[in-house]
């Protein structure tokens, strides 16, 4: 199996059966391949859970790419997003929060994840803000705010279950961006 198979397939296994503490070798049973082709092409298990939260975050900025396309109103594309991602950090939620410790911490296996975790997601939220009427100096600014906001409030969730309150919580900075476009 090539690797992007075998990422695909790891990704499936887990949307459907959580993370949790799984071994390679259960993921590599799971999959239908073996441990050794895991290792060969991701090099631990920890190289294949980046990976597969590198995937994750791909589909989430496709996604956005998608929503941005279709000419949504600001607020109508924001909320589609909002649930699409929430539904995702159900599932991969607790994996991303402990691989973006692991790259805080310079651990090897997130070398590659390191990369993709804020920088690649600023240029398609400063474009949305722009399109929200944040003024073009000051879109890249909200664009990180956003960012952390709403990772927070996705940490949030995972930790206390309460996804009204974190809903809430997000339509409200949805609408301090919407009122500093308005402003702006």
């Amino acid at each position: 199996m090539s690797r992007e198979h075998l990422l695909t397939d790891a990704v499936e296994y887990f949307a459907k059966h959580g993370i949790g503490d799984a071994s390679l070798r259960a993921i590599a049973t799971g999959i239908g391949t073996s441990h050794r082709m895991l290792i060969y092409h991701f090099g631990s298990r920890e190289g294949l859970l980046a990976d597969v939260v590198r995937t994750v975050e791909a589909q989430q900025r496709e996604l956005l790419s998608t929503l941005a396309d279709q000419d949504l109103p600001i607020a109508e594309l924001s909320e589609r997003f909002w649930r699409r991602v929430t539904e995702a950090t159900l599932i991969y939620g607790p994996l991303f929060f402990e691989l973006s410790a692991h790259a805080m911490q310079n651990l090897p296996h997130t070398e590659a994840l390191k990369a993709d975790l804020i920088n690649v997601w600023l240029p398609p939220l400063t474009d949305l803000c722009i399109r929200a009427g944040v003024p073009t100096d000051q879109a890249p600014v909200y664009a990180r705010l956003g960012l952390a906001a709403s990772r927070g409030l996705l940490f949030d969730l995972l930790l206390t279950g309460d996804q009204d309150q974190v809903d809430e919580a997000s339509a409200l900075l949805n609408r301090l961006f919407h009122t500093a476009g308005s402003v702006g």
